[in-house]
């Protein structure tokens, strides 16, 4: 099957709100571009999963990830909602669970589950949560999906972990989507996180925009597929790529700001940056390296021109 795109929304996180005032105004923008990709056949919109801005913090606006969640999905008609990621960290496995099951239903089945270990010390400390090391983010997240998992399959879940514990709890409605919500798992790690993928996984991302990593990255998944006996190809593999679309090459080039640059400065050859000609090329690549849907981040992300015409030109 040939590549599917999904977009990344103007959720405040990069500053690509900040030249909206009011957060009614902001919201509205936020969910134009998702009701656009909706109707020009995005596959899928991604919201992150932060209370603070980057590079720093800031006071500009950042919406909060599930409550977007929610609110897009009944703003939007077939485009499929997700998170890139969840962070775990942040609330507790069982009821984040029964959110997404109650967000299955009122999206109708469009919901996609991203979750992963959480990174943004600054966000954690700034609301109270507890950082521990990487090391221990992943033993949290490893329980988490055991958790989440038997909360969308069994009639009274219950899981006993060293960080977890679950005792009979009912959760229902159980979402819509069978035999349940697709479980995607964020990060790279090649000796934990991409064996939790092949474990538990029914989709992955892998990013750096680097198509070398990529390739190897979706490797180390393959291998830990044939280790624990899954099937490497029924996991849905995704990886997000900067997006910025002219007549030329150059034209789209000058079209990205300079903080935008500066981030993705090095993976600007990968990018789908240039003419319609050049990106081609690149999502053939993207294709050949293993990545089965592109999450693309617009360069101008609130510009629904661009958001268009990429659809004219890849989608149809």
């Amino acid at each position: 099957m040939p590549v599917s795109y999904g977009i990344s929304l103007p959720q405040g996180w990069v500053m690509d709100l900040v030249h909206i005032k009011d957060p009614v105004e902001a919201y509205e923008a936020m969910t134009s571009v998702a009701q656009t990709a909706d109707e020009v056949g995005f596959t899928s919109a991604w919201l992150v999963d932060h209370f603070h801005t980057i590079p720093q913090p800031s006071q500009e606006v950042t919406f909060e990830c599930w409550m977007s969640t929610a609110a897009l999905a009944r703003d939007t008609k077939n485009i499929r909602i997700g998170q890139m990621v969840a962070c775990n960290g942040y609330r507790n496995p069982a009821l984040l669970a029964k959110m997404a099951s109650t967000v299955d239903v009122l999206s109708h089945g469009r919901l996609n589950f991203g979750i992963g270990a959480g990174w943004y010390e600054h966000e954690y400390r700034a609301y109270g949560f507890e950082y521990p090391d990487a090391p221990t983010r992943l033993r949290y997240l490893r329980e988490a999906v055991q958790v989440i998992l038997a909360m969308w399959t069994q009639e009274e879940a219950i899981f006993e972990g060293k960080y977890y514990q679950v005792r009979g709890a009912i959760n229902q409605p159980k979402g819509v989507q069978k035999p349940h919500i697709p479980l995607l798992i964020g990060g790279g790690g090649e000796k934990v996180t991409l064996k939790l993928v092949a474990q538990y996984g029914d989709a992955c991302n892998v990013g750096g925009g680097d198509l070398a990593t990529i390739r190897h990255k979706l490797d180390v998944l393959k291998q830990h597929c044939e280790t624990v006996g899954r099937d490497y190809n029924s996991i849905h593999r995704t990886s997000g790529t900067l997006c910025a679309i002219a007549d030329t090459d150059e034209e789209a080039l000058a079209s990205i700001s300079e903080g935008v640059r500066a981030r993705y400065a090095n993976t600007l050859d990968a990018a789908l940056v240039g003419g319609p000609d050049t990106i081609r090329k690149r999502i053939a690549a993207y294709e050949e390296a293993g990545v089965q849907e592109l999450i693309l981040r617009f360069a101008n992300p609130t510009d629904l021109t661009g958001i268009r015409r990429f659809a004219q030109e890849f989608i149809g």
